[in-house]
């Protein structure tokens, strides 16, 4: 393994369990996401200093607490342990009912806001390196008109804030709450982008979070995370009126023929 390994070799007693210590400890430290692969045995046996039979034993006793999943001939992955925010029904139910949207925007204003916060006041060196790099990203798909390179920075960014935190419980549930997002349950980006100005806005909304934690000004983080939330809600509604507008409109002009 490379020096980038993020495993540590592991002392000569109870070797094992040293290795399902530290593979674990690293799950609820949100390190070790869920459906993330390991790597190979040999490498991975090599990065923790343990030879492959400890190893197996180790990844067994994972498997067995549900921890991991051993795929034979694809690898190791860590399980899915946060499970859904809501059941495929309740999804379902939401998306027929618009007005839940704005009940999952309120949310996510107040644990953004907690997680920026937070992250302002306890986010390291490499955690501020990991944001500007994905602010990089954002300007660049924004330059190119990327939308779905657009879409997948600003979920990035969103959870690097989260890591950032330090929170593990945070790290872990939001998790849950961005996977929504991904889907297109709630949070339509694509759609914000189409309004005048709007991409250009969120670009400045994302750098405005970024700086603030860089500067580790907690207030300034937290009202930076509010503000960005309040302009996608404001500019949801804008967008939701406008498109009421014009089908009453068109309605009216069917009559008049």
């Amino acid at each position: 393994m490379s020096d980038t390994s993020p495993f540590d070799p592991v002392g000569h007693e109870s070797l094992a369990e040293a290795v399902v210590e530290q593979i674990e400890t690293m799950i609820v430290d949100g390190i070790l996401k869920e459906g993330r692969k390991l790597p190979s045995e040999r490498e991975l046996a090599e990065a923790l200093g343990v030879s492959r039979p400890k190893l197996r034993e180790a990844l067994q006793i994972l498997e067995s607490e549900g921890l991991v999943n051993v795929r034979h001939g694809e690898g190791t992955f860590i399980a899915t342990l946060t499970g859904r925010a809501m059941s495929p029904a309740l999804l379902a139910l939401y998306a027929r009912h618009g007005r839940a949207f704005y009940d999952y925007l309120e949310y996510r204003r107040e644990q953004e806001a907690f997680a920026c916060r937070l992250a302002a006041a306890r986010a390291t060196q490499s955690d501020k390196e990991r944001l500007m790099e994905i602010i990089g990203e954002m300007n660049k798909a924004f330059d190119e008109n990327d939308s779905e390179a657009s879409q997948e920075a600003d979920l990035k960014l969103h959870a690097a804030v989260v890591d950032a935190s330090q929170n593990t419980t945070l790290i872990h549930m939001m998790a849950s709450v961005y996977d929504l997002t991904r889907q297109g349950v709630f949070y339509n980006r694509a759609f914000l982008r189409t309004m005048d100005g709007t991409g250009k806005k969120l670009l400045a909304q994302h750098r405005e979070i970024v700086d603030a934690i860089v500067a580790g000004n907690p207030d300034r983080a937290d009202a930076a995370a509010r503000n960005h939330m309040d302009f996608v809600e404001t500019s949801f509604r804008l967008g939701q009126e406008q498109r009421d507008r014009e089908d009453r409109a068109a309605k009216r002009r069917k009559l008049s023929m």
